[in-house]
Parts: structure tokens; C-alpha cells; sequence
């Protein structure tokens, strides 16, 4: 079967094999420091992710992570954003953060170690206006040390043709 050509010739990429893909797992350490970095980036005062005796206060066992930490996590542990496109056979110039869902089932602070493993569970195709573009979405899934299933994220990018 031939493949149609949009209109800045590119053709559409075979990208629903992709699904079930598995990317190499990954292991990271949660420091306190990184915890510290990213509260600050992102304007979080919240004395939990600074100080052990507040964390306790608010019924945690250690200083939790903020939201978003998994960025850190993927940023640190996993490929880098060059060597997913590559492994995905995306165009890193066509490419763009479409989505991001994080579910929360357990709790996660410094000095615990998260084991990731991620794979391809999605790819949607869609035709509009100004052409073609691949959704492909990747779930991580992050267990701690203890072998608990803590966290589950998942990401689209739009990939443009």
C-alpha cells in the first residue's frame, strides 16, 4: 500500500507500530536536593518540601516530592528528549508537547528509589486544516524500592507531518 503524500511532502509515518514499544527501564534516586531544586523553580514555598519536621507535621514519612517531579525523574533517569525521538523514528524538529497526566497512588519522598518502565500505549493519527500529525503517547510507570506501583504518567506528543 502506498502512502499519500500531505502537502510539504512528507508522508505519514507507520507510527501506530509503535504501540507496545518499550523503552530501556530505568532507576533514580530521590534526593532532597532535586526536591529543593524544582519547589523553588516552580515558586513553591510549602515548608513540606523543605524541612523533614513540617512533612511529618502534615503526616508524611519524609519531605514528599512536589507535582511534576516526574519531569526530574524521566529528565535524569530516562533518554533524553534527542534519543526517544530517534528510538520513536520522530522528526525532533516536527515534534511538540501535546499532553502531560500524572496519577498519584502512593507516597513518594527523599530517599526513596523509584524503578521506571515505559512503553508506547497510544498513537492517533489526525488529518486537519494545515495537515497530518501522529499523537503517540508513552506511560511510565514508577514503582518504588519496595516493589509498589507509586505512580503512573502519561505523555503525547504531536508529531507534524
Amino acid at each position: 500500500m502506498t502512502k499519500s503524500v500531505n502537502s510539504i511532502g512528507m508522508k505519514p509515518s507507520n507510527a501506530v507500530d509503535l504501540i507496545g514499544m518499550e523503552f530501556d527501564p530505568y532507576t533514580l534516586a530521590v534526593e532532597q536536593g532535586k526536591i529543593r531544586e524544582l519547589a523553588l523553580a516552580i515558586g513553591d514555598d510549602n515548608p513540606i518540601y523543605y524541612s523533614l519536621e513540617e512533612a511529618k507535621k502534615e503526616g508524611y514519612k519524609g519531605i514528599p516530592i512536589p507535582p511534576t517531579f516526574f519531569q526530574v525523574v524521566d529528565l535524569w533517569g530516562g533518554l533524553g528528549t534527542t534519543d526517544k525521538m530517534a528510538k520513536l523514528k520522530l522528526n525532533l524538529l516536527r515534534v511538540l508537547h501535546g499532553q502531560q497526566e500524572y496519577e498519584y497512588l502512593g507516597d513518594i519522598v527523599a530517599g526513596d528509589v523509584l524503578f521506571v518502565t515505559s512503553k508506547v500505549v497510544d498513537v492517533v493519527t489526525k488529518t486537519g486544516g494545515s495537515g497530518v500529525m501522529e499523537l503517540v503517547t508513552s506511560e511510565n510507570r514508577y514503582r518504588n524500592q519496595h516493589d509498589e506501583l507509586v505512580a503512573i504518567s502519561r505523555n503525547t506528543i504531536v508529531h507534524r507531518l
